[in-house]
Formats: structure tokens, C-alpha cells, sequence
């Protein structure tokens, strides 16, 4: 019998896929409070990072390291440094993707994204508009939202006591 993870594994992993044939679009346009040129994003960038913070790429899921991150902090834009969402917000969604409910308080920006065929919100940093994944209405309580992210996208901030 193929349980919901199974099928939400299966239709991810292959939405992941398709997203390697995409054509590569740039991160957010507009103006950031922090913004470089893209000959200095790939010099501060691990080619992971560019693709996904630069081109809206996807990881592939289970492979980030932030997925099974437990300790209390905060997760950072890999791009810029912003501070983006706390660990008090991560749950595990099954996706392969950490997620949370909530991100800090205008930390993150939105559009509308309309890639692979479907309609989605995709999320990007409100400091460099770096992207770092998508926004689903079926999370848990408070907000009934899932911030799925790129974990590439991210780093962590252990709390300091």
C-alpha cells in the first residue's frame, strides 16, 4: 500500500528533478539593501548556493544537513547573513526540506512563482532577494503555512545560552 510520505516523496523528488531542465532565472529583481554583482555572488557562493540563492534552483531532498537540525538558533540567508527563521518555527514536514511555520518578522519576501507548470509562492531573502524556496498553505498550527526551504540556501546560528 504507498502511504501519503511515499507519494509526497515520489512527486517531490521529481518536481527536484524537473527543476534541473529549467531554464535558470535570476533571484528576485529589484532593489536590496544588500546587493553584489553576479561575479562576486559566485565568489561568495558554493556552486549549490548560486544555483539555488541566484537561479531558484532546488537541492535535491534529503540531503541537507539543516533538515535534522534540533538545536535552538536561528537560520541565516547563506547569501547575506540575515536572520531569517528560528528554530522555535522548524517541524518536520516529510518533504525532505527543513521547513517551518513562520519566518522572523520581515526577514522574508514573496511572488508568485509559475515555473514547472504549476503556480506556486516562492520565497526570497528580504535583504538580497537571494531565493530560498516556496510557501505551501497545508503546515501546522499557528499559521497553517510550510516555509519549505533550500537547506543550501540557509545557515545555522547556534543559541548563544
Amino acid at each position: 500500500m504507498t502511504t501519503r510520505r511515499a507519494l509526497v516523496r515520489s512527486a517531490l523528488t521529481s518536481l527536484a528533478a524537473l527543476s534541473l531542465v529549467r531554464n535558470a532565472r535570476a533571484a528576485a529583481s529589484g532593489s536590496f539593501a544588500f546587493m553584489l554583482d553576479d561575479a562576486e555572488w559566485r565568489r561568495r557562493l558554493t556552486p549549490d548556493q548560486y544555483d539555488v540563492l541566484r537561479h531558484e534552483g532546488t537541492e535535491r531532498p534529503f540531503t541537507s544537513p539543516l533538515l535534522h537540525e534540533k538545536r535552538r538558533g536561528l537560520f541565516a540567508c547563506a547569501g547575506c547573513g540575515r536572520d531569517l527563521f528560528s528554530s522555535e518555527t522548524k517541524f518536520d514536514s516529510g518533504t525532505g526540506w527543513p521547513s517551518f511555520w513562520a519566518p522572523l518578522d520581515k526577514a522574508v519576501g514573496t511572488e508568485q512563482d509559475r515555473s514547472l507548470g504549476m503556480v506556486r509562492v516562492a520565497v526570497q531573502c528580504g535583504r538580497c532577494g537571494g531565493h530560498l524556496g516556496h510557501v505551501f498553505d497545508d503546515g501546522p498550527k499557528p499559521t497553517g503555512l510550510r516555509y519549505c526551504m533550500n537547506g543550501v540556501a540557509l545557515t545555522f546560528k547556534p543559541a548563544t545560552i
